[in-house]
């Protein structure tokens, strides 16, 4: 009878503790499916913000609505989104070729679209990888008009940059691969249905 009793005992100490590691795995995979989803969820507004910043810039260019862009002076009014910024850039080896690019009709219109393309994909959470590609390269040619290196301007006077290498252009790029990297676009976003469609599915890099 001890024996027995004993044995009992010795069961359901194993018992109890396969239970305790069951509930200890459970609680692991909920931490593990939170994270996750708080990580989704941070990526998608960081995603949606991003679009706005782009989205924004192309309609206070486009309307001039008196931010960056006086009233009067926006594109619908025969404006140039580009005029201003590269024919006063004074710093940098491009410097004469945007000054030939400035209010070019060509660059104007590709700036515009850049813009109003990769803020629309960046709000709707489609075509990411595409929007990471342009948005790079138009903040790398942005990076390259203010060129943060100089310490001076061509005319000699202080440049004014704060940071040789670290600036905002940078920082847009790398949270733009950033998001197409993550697939930022399934949450709060049309990305799940965007990457079902048939010419999308077998065009991966439209994703």
């Amino acid at each position: 009878m001890a024996v027995h009793d004993q044995t009992r005992r010795h069961l359901g100490f194993h018992l109890t503790i396969r239970r305790r590691a069951g509930a200890a795995s459970l609680s692991a995979e909920e931490t593990t499916a939170a994270a996750t989803a708080t990580r989704a969820h941070v990526f998608a507004g960081l995603r949606i913000l991003t679009g706005f910043v782009f989205l924004w810039a192309f309609l206070d260019k486009t309307f001039g609505l008196g931010y960056a862009t006086g009233s009067g002076t926006g594109w619908i009014d025969s404006g140039s989104p580009t005029k201003g910024f590269l024919g006063g850039v004074a710093a940098g080896p491009m410097e004469s070729t945007f000054h030939d690019w400035a209010g070019a009709a060509w660059a104007d219109w590709l700036f515009m679209l850049g813009l109003l393309g990769i803020g629309l994909a960046l709000v709707a959470g489609i075509g990411l990888r595409l929007a990471a590609i342009a948005g790079t390269a138009m903040m790398a040619l942005m990076w390259i008009a203010e060129w943060p290196p100089a310490k001076h301007l061509s005319d000699g006077s202080a440049s004014m940059s704060t940071n040789p290498f670290a600036d905002y252009h940078l920082i847009y790029a790398v949270v733009l691969i950033a998001l197409a990297a993550a697939g930022a676009g399934a949450t709060w976003g049309l990305g799940r249905a965007w990457a079902r469609l048939p010419f999308v599915s077998r065009n991966r890099w439209l994703l």
